[in-house]
C-alpha cells in the first residue's frame, strides 16, 4: 500500500497530460500476453508513458539479455533466470521483485473429441495424438508441464506425442488451431478473451509440479530506470493485482 501511495503521489506531481520522453521496453514472457496488454495499456492512461512489450520464452530473453538485448524491465516466468542476472551483475540492484506465481491447464477446443475435466488421464485417450506444450529446454511452462506429466506417471506414455511450442503461447495456439488436439498451457491464457469461449480447461494440481514462481528486474543498461521502477510500483499497486489476479495469477505475499 505505501509503494501504491507513492506511486500515486508520482503521477499527481507530473499532470495527467505530461508525457514521458522515449519509450519504456519489456521483455515478458508468453504467459504474461494478454494480461500485459491490459497492463500496459492501464498503465499509459495514468502516466503518459508508451510501453512497448515483447513476449516470448523466458530462456531466450535469459539468453538475449546476457548478450546485451536493449530492454529496460525483464519478466520472467522463473525468478531463476531474474536472480542470475542479478548476480552476474546485469539489474538495478534491489530491483528483484517477485511479481507472481503462475499455474499450468489441460485446455482443449470445445470441438475437441476430449474431456480434459477427466483430468490427466485424458491424455492416455487415443484422441490426444497431438499434446501441445511448451519447448521445456527454455520455456518454464514447459518444464513444470513435464513435471506434471511425470508426477501422475504419465510422461513415458505420451512423450512420442507431444507437439513443442517456442513458448507456451505458441503452444496453446496450436491447440486452438487444431494443430494439436490438447494442450498444457499457462491458466492465464485459459482464461484470456481470445481463448476462453473457445474452450475448456482444468487445472493441474499446483504439488503436481514446483512453483512457477515469477520474478522482474530492471536491467542496469536501461536508460530509463525510473520509468521501469514506476511501472513495478503500478505492477504492485491494488489496480495491477486486481488484473493479474484475474488471468489466474496468485500474488505472492512480499518479501
Amino acid at each position: 500500500m505505501k509503494r501504491f501511495i507513492l506511486f500515486i503521489g508520482w503521477l499527481a506531481m507530473i499532470g495527467p497530460h505530461q508525457a514521458f520522453a522515449g519509450e519504456l521496453t519489456i521483455a515478458a514472457a508468453s504467459d504474461l500476453n494478454f494480461a500485459f496488454k491490459e497492463l500496459a495499456s492501464e498503465y499509459e492512461k495514468v502516466s503518459g508513458n508508451h510501453v512497448k512489450v515483447s513476449f516470448g520464452s523466458s530462456g531466450n530473453f535469459y539468453a538475449q539479455i546476457q548478450n546485451g538485448a536493449p530492454f529496460d524491465l525483464y519478466f520472467s516466468a522463473d525468478i531463476t533466470y531474474t536472480r542470475k542476472l542479478e548476480e552476474a551483475g546485469l539489474t538495478v540492484a534491489g530491483s528483484q521483485y517477485r511479481y507472481a506465481v503462475g499455474r499450468i491447464v489441460l485446455w482443449a477446443r470445445n470441438d475437441a473429441r476430449l474431456d480434459v475435466t477427466q483430468g490427466i488421464a485424458v491424455l492416455r485417450q487415443p484422441a490426444a495424438k497431438k499434446i501441445a506444450i511448451a519447448n521445456p529446454k527454455h520455456a518454464p511452462y514447459g518444464r513444470a508441464a513435464v513435471a506434471a506429466m511425470k508426477h501422475f506417471n504419465i510422461y513415458d506414455g505420451v512423450n512420442d506425442r507431444l507437439v513443442l511450442g517456442e513458448n507456451v503461447s505458441q503452444a496453446a495456439q496450436f491447440v486452438e488451431s487444431g494443430a494439436a488436439d490438447l494442450g498444457i498451457i499457462a491458466l492465464s491464457l485459459a482464461r484470456a478473451p481470445a481463448l476462453k469461449d473457445k474452450g475448456t480447461y482444468w487445472e493441474i494440481p499446483a504439488e503436481a509440479y514446483p512453483p512457477l514462481e515469477q520474478g522482474a528486474v530492471i536491467l542496469r543498461s536501461s536508460t530509463h530506470q525510473e520509468y521501469a521502477k514506476r511501472f513495478l510500483e503500478f505492477m504492485q499497486s491494488p489496480q495491477g493485482h486486481a488484473i493479474m489476479t484475474r488471468y489466474g495469477f496468485v500474488i505472492p505475499e512480499s518479501r
